[in-house]
């Protein structure tokens, strides 16, 4: 009988294999770095690593849409072994795309704070945990729909549902949408615009835009970007600038100059930032650094703050 149920579950798990493997396919990436950093806040020299393994499996329906879920797992030493980002992603093959990101999700002012060209990160990174930069939202459940490219446009709509805030309970829902256009008359332009809004229980709304373009020319990237934030009040309202030109010295090497002003509606003082970066590819191994600077952090004269960082990450 034992050896009877043996073979009835051998046939079982060898029929899951079976089906498994016509049905989808299951991928697995990851990534590893180790971090040098130093500033002036903290005045001295630190040493970090990050990690994490991604999983995704991705299956065809029969009306010929992609569905693939995607799991990470985050060995960050600030939350060693835990579930980070997870989505589900429909991709309709000829309407669109749409992902529900359970965490880690992107709207489309968050994946537009800053598109001016970078070697390695922005002006601001790094520098100043109160630091001003117009970004839009992000939370947990967030729905967006990404459309396909209409010629050369690309439509964007996100939506966070109502979330209670931990300050005063109250919930707030969150909508924007954008769009990119890379113009086929012009070779290497990009223009893209995207807007959002949050709005309280209360009544009250927070407004935030951005607008930018970027153009490439031989081996040289250029881009401007100016963004908004509109609150109820004038001390609350805040808008940025930001410049950046690149140059890939060879399909491996890129450096690059990146300046981001911030008007504080609070403060008569900008906040300013700028910074050089560079990175370097070899196969998977990617070396990078940046030097950035930052004055009147948040608007308040005398709060300066400088930096360095070097990476050496690993993709596998």
């Amino acid at each position: 009988m034992n050896n009877l149920k043996k073979i009835g579950l051998s046939a079982l798990a060898g029929s899951l294999v079976a089906f498994s493997a016509t049905a989808g396919e299951m991928t697995v990436t990851g990534n590893a770095g180790l971090y040098m950093t130093d500033g002036s806040k903290t005045g001295k020299t630190t040493f970090s690593n990050s990690d994490h393994v991604t999983f995704s499996g991705t299956t065809e329906l029969d009306n010929g849409y992609d569905v693939t879920f995607s799991l990470q797992l985050d060995g960050d030493e600030a939350d060693d072994g835990v579930i980070d980002n997870h989505s589900v992603t429909i991709n309709t093959n000829g309407m669109g795309t749409i992902v529900y990101a359970g965490h880690g999700g992107s709207s489309a002012m968050s994946m537009n704070d800053d598109k001016t060209p970078n070697a390695y990160e922005e002006a601001w990174d790094g520098l100043g945990t109160s630091a001003i930069v117009i970004n839009g939202h992000g939370a947990n459940d967030m729905i967006t729909y990404t459309s396909e490219s209409f010629g050369g446009a690309v439509f964007t709509v996100a939506f966070v549902p109502g979330e209670a805030t931990a300050a005063t309970g109250n919930k707030s829902t969150y909508v924007d949408y954008g769009v990119t256009v890379t113009p086929e008359a012009v070779d290497g332009l990009t223009l893209g615009v995207a807007m959002g809004t949050t709005e309280i229980t209360a009544g009250t709304e927070v407004d935030e835009s951005t607008m930018y373009a970027t153009y490439a020319y031989g081996s040289f990237t250029v881009g401007y970007q100016t963004s908004e934030y509109d609150a109820p009040t004038s001390t609350d309202t805040d808008d940025s600038t930001a410049f950046g030109i690149s140059y890939a010295v060879n399909d491996d090497l890129s450096i690059s100059y990146n300046e981001h002003t911030a008007d504080v509606g609070s403060s008569t003082t900008d906040q300013e930032s700028d910074g050089v970066s560079v990175s370097y590819t070899m196969g998977g191994i990617t070396i990078a650094g940046h030097k950035n600077e930052m004055s009147a952090v948040n608007g308040v004269s005398g709060t300066d703050d400088e930096g360095y960082e070097v990476a050496l990450t690993f993709a596998f």
